[in-house]
């Protein structure tokens, strides 16, 4: 009997820039609703999250400003790359998510996007942005672990 392959975590792609700007307060998975070309253009890679955000108007919940780029070969069938997706939610992950969003100053951003028993998933996150001075502090966290840990290394 043949072997089932190990689950990797081989993220398609993912929004570094979200964890820079944005305090990350809470996570979902959500499915996307796709085209056919544009499943085959996901599990090619060709995704761009970084300026995607996430409504919800009319209890669903969208994906706006990702670029899915056309399938090469799909020719007819492709469709546009910026269009707004449809994302696969719970009705109570949706309600919850408006709650949330009511306050001021929180959205909801793509995290990353990645492929689970096949399905196309996608990681938000409600966020709540930064100031400057946040960013700095943040950094000079990152850079004192990284000392720590070249500390550790030499003993």
């Amino acid at each position: 009997m043949a072997k089932k392959p190990k689950p990797t975590n081989d993220y398609l792609a993912t929004n570094k820039k979200a964890r820079h700007d944005y305090a990350i307060l809470d996570t979902f998975e959500a499915g996307m609703s796709l085209t056919g070309t544009e499943i085959k253009s996901v599990r090619a890679a060709k995704i761009t999250i970084g300026d995607g955000f996430v409504t919800i108007r009319n209890g669903q919940a969208t994906l706006m400003n990702v670029n899915i780029a056309s399938f090469a070969e799909g020719n007819q069938f492709n469709v546009d790359p910026m269009r707004p997706r449809k994302l696969l939610l719970h009705k109570k992950e949706i309600t919850q998510l408006a709650k949330i969003t009511q306050d001021k100053g929180i959205t909801i951003v793509p995290l990353k996007v990645y492929l689970k028993n096949g399905f196309a998933k996608v990681l938000i996150g409600t966020a709540k942005g930064k100031r400057e001075f946040d960013k700095r502090n943040d950094l000079k966290k990152r850079d004192q672990n990284r000392e720590i840990q070249r500390a550790l290394k030499n003993r």
